[in-house]
């Protein structure tokens, strides 16, 4: 794991902590607001945390093993591709 994904999982793991504190205060307090906005920190800490982890990993595959990841990139592309052809064959866009 590199500095930038460390760093980013450190932030998150804090921010998931922050909000779980928030939220208890909002819990004792009877604070509806201070519970939600606590709650939304917390799995904002979550999701960042995942996206550092989720970043790493896709380097390290990438460093190992190149040309499967260009292969899953291609794949991603032509359904891509395919999805947004599928959606737009139906659409007349002549307003």
């Amino acid at each position: 794991m590199d500095t930038n994904s460390a760093a980013n999982t450190a932030e998150g793991a804090v921010k998931e902590v922050a909000g779980k504190v928030q939220g208890a205060v909002g819990d004792v307090l009877g604070d509806t607001g201070t519970q939600l906005a606590g709650k939304a920190k917390e799995l904002s800490g979550k999701a960042q945390q995942l996206a550092a982890s989720t970043t790493s990993l896709v380097r390290e595959t990438t460093a190992e093993s190149p040309f499967t990841a260009i292969a899953v990139v291609a794949l991603a592309g032509f359904v891509a591709g395919a999805l947004w052809a599928h959606g737009a064959a139906g659409r007349d866009y002549r307003r």
